[in-house]
């Protein structure tokens, strides 16, 4: 996005001002990276990398290893599903794929226009209300395939209703 690369820059110049430059301070510094942006982006590691100067890879694979840690930028509207035991036994795991579907993302991804972001997140703490979805930390309870498409209209998701593939413009849909 436009301007996206000063920003990342400012934020991570401010934040390596605030911290020693040592090794010690990786995951501190990382973490406020992130408080800044809203994710970790391979160039503010690698700026990371040069002022604590240790290898790049060092600081991705920190980056990669604590689930802290996003590497995509994201969504405006962030949905997260419950894959707690409750959850994931209730069909966690096919309300994942919905979302999946009509959002065209896999999990851990954001949409191209950064309006929504997928994740699977583990036990919310809501398990009577299982399956759960936090839309924007809001919970959604009992969430089956079918209230997808309404939760997704709800937030102004435009959807099209085809089989298997994306409606193409002036073809009329398909149930």
């Amino acid at each position: 996005m436009e301007g996206e690369m000063e920003q990342i820059q400012s934020a991570v110049e401010e934040v390596l001002r605030k911290f020693d430059t040592d090794i010690e301070q990786l995951l501190p510094i990382l973490q406020a990276v992130q408080g800044k942006l809203g994710y970790l982006p391979a160039v503010a590691m690698k700026m990371v990398a040069a002022a604590v100067e240790i290898p790049e890879v060092y600081v991705y694979s920190v980056g990669t290893f604590y689930n802290q840690f996003r590497l995509n930028p994201p969504g405006k509207h962030q949905i997260k599903v419950c894959m707690g035991t409750a959850c994931h036994m209730t069909g966690g795991d096919i309300i994942m794929d919905s979302f999946e579907r009509r959002l065209e993302i896999e999990e851990g991804e954001t949409t191209e226009d950064r309006e929504f972001s997928l994740e699977r997140v583990a036990c919310v703490g809501c398990c009577a209300l299982a399956p759960v979805v936090l839309v924007n930390e809001e919970v959604e309870a009992k969430v089956r395939p079918t209230r997808v498409d309404g939760i997704l209209l709800g937030l102004g998701k435009e959807l099209t209703l085809t089989k298997g593939k994306k409606q193409e413009e002036g073809e009329p849909g398909e149930c």
